[in-house]
């Protein structure tokens, strides 16, 4: 299936006819010596019909064969497009980065610091994982906002990173209940307060639960004023969460009554 970023490679590469070159792919194709015209539609005819892997190969050629010529450069940021579409992430990243060294000024290179953002993001693992890709995509869409933004990549690189912060919180979210299920209340703690206090998780998906686990985690040690704290914020919030169903239910069952919303804005903790 061709994917999203397909049309916008449209308007930047057909429209503009420009690219750029990297990694190698594994495959192996015989090329002669001939006119770069002719190898360059070759190169785009195979990536037409969707064989990416032998496309990025005979881009790559056209730049062999006529390294100073303009198809050349239009050829860089084909073979990382290709790359890109066989999967090899690593191929298209080197490629991408290649074109933007080789040519940080061209009218394409928004596109490169986008395609190696977009190779990074879909290597994103579940929150089971390690999450080292999911900062370099990170980085890697922040870097696109910031030099470009008022692009369209621009735009779709702010949703992304909504998502990644998500999936990050989310990681946050999995140590915390790991370490509340072991009765490690102070290190839960700390994770769930992350998600709550740090400005880029608290919009996440993951910040209502945060906030019952920190009330939950508070309950267990006998700190009652910092769980009603954190279940006001909860109540103000997300006053229709299952979550602040939960937490109401909670508290009642261990005897501690939640503060009035009037009450916590009079004690600031609405603030």
């Amino acid at each position: 299936m061709v994917r999203r970023i397909v049309p916008w490679l449209g308007a930047a590469f057909l429209a503009s006819s420009l690219a750029a070159c990297g990694g190698g792919p594994d495959v192996d194709v015989q090329f002669q010596e001939e006119p770069v015209a002719g190898l360059y539609n070759r190169a785009a005819d195979l990536l037409d019909q969707r064989r990416y892997t032998e496309a990025a190969a005979a881009f790559q050629e056209v730049e062999r064969q006529h390294p100073y010529s303009s198809w050349a450069r239009r050829s860089m940021l084909m073979t990382a497009y290709a790359s890109y579409q066989s999967n090899k992430y690593d191929e298209a990243i080197e490629a991408a980065q290649r074109f933007i060294a080789l040519h940080p000024g061209n009218e394409s290179a928004p596109y490169a610091y986008y395609l190696i953002a977009i190779c990074h993001f879909e290597q994103i693992l579940d929150v089971g994982r390690d999450q080292a890709t999911t900062e370099r995509a990170l980085n890697a869409l922040q870097d696109v906002v910031r030099r470009f933004p008022e692009s369209d990549y621009a735009r779709d690189a702010r949703l992304k990173i909504d998502m990644t912060y998500d999936q990050l919180a989310g990681k946050e979210m999995e140590i915390g209940r790991f370490y509340l299920m072991r009765d490690q209340h102070l290190a839960a703690m700390n994770r769930f307060r992350r998600v709550v206090e740090d400005p880029n998780f608290q919009q996440t998906t993951h910040a209502p639960e945060a906030l019952h686990r920190l009330v939950e985690s508070y309950l267990s040690v006998g700190m009652t004023e910092e769980a009603q704290r954190a279940a006001a914020i909860l109540g103000h919030n997300y006053p229709g969460s299952s979550w602040y169903l939960s937490t109401y239910r909670l508290m009642e069952g261990r005897g501690v009554s939640p503060v009035s919303e009037d009450e916590a804005a009079r004690r600031g903790w609405l603030s």
